[in-house]
């Protein structure tokens, strides 16, 4: 590794843009790989850095390209729920069927996680797929009752998927709705809502 992409990949994790700016003139590979395969850009938006994730975008760099746990930059998105950096990437034209470790797309995690502005900004400016299954057999609305609290972000979460054509009825791998899930966790404002839609 040249240390112009040794220094690309440090100022990229501390989101420090100045030494972004200065590795790329020094010839720093966008695509150039820590440790654990992980690219610039995708350390910057681990990181959240938007403005060095900017840069780097500008420069070509790749936001599908996953490291040695199928991360990408993208992807990483919908853990980090972060709209900023969603809304950099999306000129790279990421490819919103890129699937995770788990089988699943960027929806998928921030449902579970409850970002709500998140999810509600990828409906509205993409079209990625809102009845995508995982490996476990889980859509998005599966996981935003399965592994949330029920709550009010929950609740929004799952409002925002049904509005968006999400279909309620889908079973997971063992055959139980999101509503049966739901009416056994006691979520009676999701169920309400759920009931409502079927």
């Amino acid at each position: 590794m040249s240390p112009a992409d040794r220094a690309l990949l440090t100022a990229a994790e501390a989101g420090d843009a100045d030494a972004v700016r200065a590795a790329l003139a020094d010839g720093a590979g966008t695509e150039t790989r820590d440790g654990h395969r992980r690219t610039p850009l995708l350390l910057a938006a681990l990181g959240d850095h938007v403005e060095a994730a900017a840069l780097l975008v500008a420069a070509g760099a790749d936001p599908d390209a996953q490291d040695d746990r199928n991360d990408s930059p993208w992807l990483v998105t919908g853990v980090t729920g972060s709209v900023r950096m969603m809304r950099v990437l999306l000129p790279a034209g990421p490819d919103l069927t890129l699937r995770n470790r788990f089988g699943g797309v960027s929806l998928i995690p921030a449902a579970e996680r409850g970002h709500v502005d998140y999810v509600r900004a990828l409906l509205r400016e993409t079209d990625i797929d809102v009845d995508h299954v995982n490996r476990l057999g889980w859509t998005a609305l599966l996981e935003a009752v399965i592994l949330g609290d029920g709550g009010r972000a929950h609740q929004e979460i799952v409002e925002l998927l049904v509005t968006a054509g999400a279909t309620p009825g889908l079973p997971d791998g063992e055959g139980v709705t999101a509503l049966e899930h739901a009416e056994r966790l006691g979520f009676r404002e999701i169920a309400a809502l759920l009931r409502a839609v079927r």
